[in-house]
């Protein structure tokens, strides 16, 4: 298989979702990974999200995260396990949420016994700071990372986003960690010691960095006197039509206005305020009613086919069943039977050099490769200690934008390599332009974007006209220079440039390219925009988000940097296959297919069981009582809320101790956690009406120390002030920039032991670098330097403005 990680070891103690994803990453990449185990196995193998009260005999989601692997019974006491952690290159531990018991392993005696081993342990909060024993559920980590914030009408309750999204996104995150861990203990002969938090990994893919933005609301000031931020739904986005839901979004002013051009209004063109998200916030009622006055009279099919046309960023509303029909997935063969034929599953979401991922392999089940003997792998030798990061002395040419594929070559760069983020003065990176929100304050307001500044940090910034012949020239002198080209574009947009992979090939043979397109490059879709909303669509991720009575709704933002994080890792693949260096790789990693593996259950409970998942507000099936409750510290439509889960018996009788033992909590229909879920309602009746009598940080001081999962509803826009646990570990870092100032921005939701910090340089101004780059690399002149300045070809201000 090309792209291998054969000969690594992994040996896995984790439970439910987040370790087994990063290890199921790992096995469909090649890598050797042994499931070790308790004497009832993974409580996952009995899970059904369609029955979670009954002890299932099998779980196609415990098949689908645990395919390939070996499962070894005991802890890590057992006779064996400390011969097989000697013999490995990665340990996984992952504990914390809801009532999970899984093992906390002395990671440290582990390393003594084997130098080289890296192990990454996942948890709800890290494992260090003040809240790093504290007791959460996905639930409460999304209310105090600011998820919850963000999220929900205006005056209405908030909601999560549903799926467990952020479970799988720090799985997601924790494999792109131990890749470059890997990698650097095989170039150094030391290993490492991975941090992730739960907690960071959800501020990070849900909060679209209100807090960094907010900052920049305010002027850049360090004590924001302000927190404009609140929750709020994007619009036009997925909206009804006559026969279901269509989803929208329209990140830039072009695809409002032909938007507009879609639903036969271009008279509001010149509506400034509508034009302005705040504005159509502000004209919620009015807005909706013109929207639906256009679309409620046609059937998805034709809206879809006419907006694509404009190239509107546009997708049908998807869940567990009819995504599986959705006809550009099925041209492109993207669900596989699983091993036994019982369910569909979604393949891995790359391919490596144009082949097609290998079939689905069997779960192991609970204890089949106890005892057995396995040889340690024959790993490369360690030919020349090296120092530093894991990706120095790597150059990397980007052509992304937006923030997909900007979040892979940011990681990239945080592991070391240099990355050349490309743009032009005629078209800068879309994401720049949204910096237009706090140009009262910034005059250089392209400069102030704060998800640009975020994911360009460590990279340098050149710009080049690509329409221009002498720009395509410079670009393709640049190439035999850099080591891979990353791009996120539409496929017909290299393709119209001739730079596709055969160009690149013969430009420099040694460079190898990633390619990140929405839907893919080949099938019905191919050349369709699409971003993060657009994946949150059709995926199903949107179908489980909202409340039970409403319609879907997006969970803004996550698919982007989930996304990001399985390229960076397919990218990963390679550097650590034994031919890295020998030969280039192409690897193509798609937005919708990523999206769609964090997604998975939907299609394995559907396919499974004939189940299909909705949409639930804020309960789930792990937990009940689970919800948001008004405190008497709020008012109405501008509600405290407290977010509370219960996920055992014994924390439900804590419960009640807390509540002062009333009668109506000592029914034993509350007794079981089948019993509470069935009488939700009456369980919220009763917990809002004594939440509204108490203070939120009382009850919150008083649940959390019963053991009782419990939060605050974090505002997302003050977090770098309120949150210690987030100031404690490092999370937000600073880097000068000479626009903004030494913002607080957040890094990466990981920490090596070894590495002090992840942001070194500030994200670049625009054509920063481009003295330094087409001089010093390429040897151009002052002279014909100023001459491509002056033709527009390079430049530092965007144009027309």
């Amino acid at each position: 298989m090309p792209g291998s990680l054969a000969g690594i070891r992994v040996v896995d103690f984790s439970h439910q979702i987040a370790g087994p994803y990063a290890s199921k990453l790992l096995r469909d990449a090649g890598a050797e990974v042994i499931k070790v185990e308790p004497p009832g196995g993974d409580p996952l193998r009995h899970w059904r999200a369609s029955e979670p009260d009954t002890h299932a005999d099998n779980s196609a989601l415990f098949d689908f995260l645990n395919a390939g692997k070996r499962s070894w019974l005991g802890d890590p006491d057992t006779p064996g396990v400390g011969e097989l952690v000697a013999g490995a290159d990665l340990v996984i531990e992952a504990h914390g949420l809801e009532t999970d018991t899984g093992p906390r392993l002395d990671l440290a005696s582990f390393r003594k016994i084997s130098p080289t081993l890296v192990t990454l342990s996942i948890t709800p909060y890290g494992l260090t700071g003040p809240w790093a024993h504290r007791k959460a559920t996905e639930f409460t980590l999304q209310a105090e990372s600011g998820s919850l914030g963000v999220r929900g009408l205006m005056g209405k309750e908030p909601f999560q986003a549903g799926g467990r999204l952020a479970e799988w996104a720090a799985g997601t995150y924790g494999a792109v960690a131990a890749l470059g861990a890997l990698l650097a203990a095989r170039q150094s002969g030391r290993g490492e010691a991975i941090d992730l938090s739960i907690l960071e990994t959800a501020n990070m893919i849900f909060t679209n960095f209100s807090d960094t933005l907010n900052r920049l609301m305010n002027g850049g000031v360090e004590d924001p006197p302000h927190a404009f931020l609140g929750q709020s739904v994007e619009t036009p986005s997925i909206e009804p039509t006559r026969d279901g839901y269509v989803g929208f979004c329209t990140n830039s002013r072009q695809q409002f206005s032909d938007f507009l051009l879609l639903i036969d209004r271009p008279d509001l063109r010149d509506d400034e305020e509508l034009a302005q998200f705040a504005g159509r916030l502000m004209r919620f009622e009015e807005w909706s009613a013109i929207i639906a006055d256009w679309l409620s009279a046609r059937p998805s099919e034709e809206i879809i086919e006419k907006a694509s046309l404009l190239r509107i960023p546009v997708a049908p509303v998807c869940n567990g069943e009819t995504v599986q029909a959705h006809p550009h997935l099925v041209e492109r063969g993207v669900f596989l039977s699983d091993a036994s034929g019982q369910f569909k599953q979604p393949r891995r979401p790359y391919r490596i050099d144009h082949a097609p991922p290998a079939s689905p392999e069997s779960a192991p089940g609970l204890g089949e490769h106890t005892g057995v003997g396995f040889a340690v792998p024959a790993l490369p030798p360690v030919t020349a200690l090296r120092e530093g990061l894991p990706l120095d002395g790597l150059r990397i040419l980007d052509l992304t934008a937006w923030w997909a594929g900007p979040s892979a070559s940011h990681v990239l760069a945080c592991l070391g390599a240099e990355v050349i983020h490309v743009e032009a003065i005629q078209r800068p990176d879309g994401m720049r332009m949204v910096g237009g929100m706090v140009a009262a304050h910034f005059p250089d307001w392209w400069e102030a974007s704060a998800h640009f500044l975020q994911a360009n940090t460590n990279k340098l910034g050149l710009t080049v006209d690509l329409n221009d012949a002498r720009g395509k020239g410079l670009l393709e002198a640049l190439i035999p220079h850099c080591h891979a080209v990353v791009e996120n574009f539409t496929p017909r947009v290299l393709d119209n440039f001739g730079l596709g992979w055969e160009e690149i090939q013969a430009l420099n043979p040694q460079a190898s390219m990633m390619r990140m397109p929405a839907f893919g490059l080949s099938g019905p879709w191919r050349d369709n925009t699409g971003f993060a909303q657009t994946m949150e669509q059709l995926s199903g991720l949107a179908w489980v988000t909202g409340h039970a009575g409403d319609q879907p709704r997006i969970p803004r933002g996550p698919c982007d940097p989930i996304a990001g994080m399985h390229a960076a890792f397919a990218f990963l693949v390679t550097r650590l296959d034994p031919s890295a260096g020998q030969t280039a790789s192409h690897v193509e990693s798609t937005m919708v297919e990523s999206a769609l593996n964090v997604a998975a259950e939907q299609v394995l409970e559907w396919s499974a069981y004939g189940h299909l998942l909705e949409r639930d507000g804020n309960r789930s099936p792990l937990a009940a009582p689970q919800g948001l409750y008004p405190c008497a510290d709020g008012q109405a439509g501008a509600e405290t809320w407290l977010a509370l889960s219960i996920c055992s018996d014994a924390q439900w009788r804590a419960l009640g101790t807390c509540l002062d033992e009333p009668g109506w909590a000592e029914s034993t229909k509350f007794d079981t956690q089948a019993g509470r879920r069935r009488h939700h309602d009456a369980l919220d009746k009763e917990l809002r009406a004594w939440t509204a009598q108490h203070p939120r940080s009382a009850l919150i001081e008083k649940l959390r120390a019963a053991g009782i999962p419990a939060s605050e509803v974090a505002n997302p826009s003050t977090l770098y002030a309120s949150n210690p646990q987030f100031r404690a570990r490092g999370y937000f870092e600073r880097t000068p920039h000479p626009t903004v100032g030494a913002l607080p921005l957040p890094s990466l939701p990981f920490r090596f032991a070894g590495i002090e910090h992840w942001l070194r340089k500030p994200a670049p101004t625009l054509g920063e670098d481009n003295h330094r780059i087409l001089g010093d690399l390429l040897g151009l002149s002052k002279a014909e330097l100023q001459e491509l300045r002056a033709a527009g070809v390079i430049g530092q201000r965007p144009e027309g403005l």
